[in-house]
């Protein structure tokens, strides 16, 4: 009994394991991207060349979710498509070294690229871990997807506090920080409109030595985060992969490339695209709007990364909390709380004239941002894993999709309309999401989707790691 209580304890640390690694993998590679992210708006702004490059990365993003995630996810594992994939990341940050519209826009399209894949191999490898978990403990697999989910977007979000942080120190550094005219703030929030968007208050670029230094780092971590993975996550996915390269003539490459479309029969989905893509909205609106015509307008640009930060450390905590609190509230709670949050936000940012004398104001909007995207990200991630268990990697390659399309629509829209329009925009897509989710709750509640079948996850385990799944499986019936 006590070596079987030893050998359950180890396949659980083991699962434990990988999910961390695959956390603190994503905070090291998205402590450099986010952080970049979100100085894009202002780093770049001539012609809007930074959010341009945004427009572009998620349009690739959009192209490669198409195709990309599952012919990869099957070839090569997950483990291997994330290794692979962070490096298209990495070389967005070289892109930056000498901005300009040929390096900036070909890098972009380099991450858009490996973007999709990352991500879905990310849930793809948290779904079948929580899965495989709670088969071998006898418990629903739903609620260790939600805590594992939980538990990633607690550490990975805190990539915004240290990527944030960074670009601040840095920027603090500069010798040409100066105070934003009076006259200038009354350009800032929604009275940025098209006939001021060039008179945005103190979007004084930085110094280049400091732009540089900062994207050395950016770099460094960046590497560091695909060696970490490369060395440490376990390949659980690996007998499937060899399995189907092997029998890859069985398959046809259009079945392949068109699992990501066929998933489109399924009207579950369908009805969760206003939800994914607003994922997308509030993100961008955050990022590219909110960074920009309040913090930037009215603070300046080394304002940009503490603000961010508090937003970062909110998203952190509520995501490791949400995931936990799932399984007592359930996901309908937690999605009404965050759309009457940014409902709240949103009606906020229509009437405040933000003024650096009203500092604290600036970071309680952050606040209740982090809050409310911790529960798009981590209910909606453990959403897609729940109800379409059978269908991982196409189903995430959709969420990814549609999560982009958000973002092109909303970057590309950016500089020709007005910030209050952007805000009723937001504001009708945020309408259309709630109605749309709670129909797909309301016919998961009288059709409830059955638990998924993991056993033939078992193979890509090796011979003494199947042994011991055997023996933890027993041991839960004793």
């Amino acid at each position: 009994m006590h070596l079987q209580d030893f050998k359950m304890k180890k396949c659980m640390s083991r699962t434990t394991k990988n999910v961390l690694v695959v956390s603190f993998g994503f905070l090291l590679l998205f402590t450099a991207y986010g952080g970049l992210q979100s100085l894009q708006s202002s780093l770049n702004a001539e012609d809007g060349m930074g959010v341009i490059s945004l427009s572009v990365i998620y349009g690739a993003i959009i192209l490669s979710s198409m195709f990309l995630p599952p012919i990869m996810i099957k070839n090569l594992g997950c483990k291997w498509t994330i290794v692979i994939s962070m490096g298209c990341y990495v070389a967005y940050s070289f892109g930056n070294l000498a901005p300009g519209w040929a390096s900036l826009m070909t890098t972009s399209a380099i991450l858009g690229m490996g973007g999709s894949p990352l991500w879905s191999a990310k849930c793809t490898y948290l779904t079948i871990s929580g899965n495989l978990r709670g088969q071998k403990l006898n418990k629903k697999g739903q609620d260790l997807i939600n805590q594992y989910f939980g538990i990633f977007f607690f550490i990975f979000q805190s990539s915004a506090v240290w990527g944030n942080l960074m670009s601040s120190l840095i920027f603090g550094q500069d010798s040409n920080i100066v105070k934003v005219p009076e006259e200038n703030l009354q350009f800032c929030g929604v009275a940025t409109c098209l006939d001021n968007f060039t008179i945005i208050g103190n979007s004084t670029r930085p110094a280049r030595h400091l732009v540089n230094t900062l994207l050395g780092c950016y770099i460094g971590v960046g590497v560091l985060a695909m060696i970490f993975v490369a060395a440490f996550l376990d390949n659980i996915d690996q007998g499937l992969a060899k399995e189907f390269r092997k029998n890859k003539g069985n398959e046809s490459f259009c079945s392949t490339f068109l699992a990501t479309f066929k998933l489109l029969r399924d009207p579950r989905l369908l009805l969760l695209i206003p939800l994914t893509m607003y994922s997308g909205f509030e993100q961008s609106f955050l990022s590219g709007e909110y960074t920009k015509n309040y913090v930037t307008c009215a603070l300046g640009i080394h304002y940009v990364g503490f603000v961010m930060i508090c937003f970062g450390a909110t998203n952190s905590l509520c995501s490791f909390a949400f995931g936990r609190l799932a399984q007592y509230t359930g996901r309908i709670a937690l999605f009404c709380l965050a759309a009457l949050t940014n409902l709240g936000c949103f009606v906020g940012l229509l009437y405040w004239e933000p003024h650096p004398n009203q500092l604290p104001v600036f970071f309680v909007f952050s606040a209740l941002w982090g809050m409310a995207d911790a529960v798009w990200q981590t209910q909606t991630n453990a959403l897609y894993g729940i109800l379409f268990a059978e269908h991982k990697e196409a189903a995430f390659a959709n969420y990814r999709m549609w999560e982009s399309l958000g973002f092109v629509i909303a970057f590309a829209y950016s500089t020709f309309i007005c910030l209050s329009t952007k805000i009723y925009i937001a504001l009708a897509v945020l309408a259309l999401t709630m109605v749309t989710y709670l129909y797909v709750e309301y016919e998961e509640y009288k059709h409830p989707t059955p638990p998924a079948i993991m056993d033939d996850l078992q193979k890509p385990e090796k011979a003494d790691l199947k042994e011991l799944n055997d023996e933890v499986i027993a041991q839960t019936h004793l």
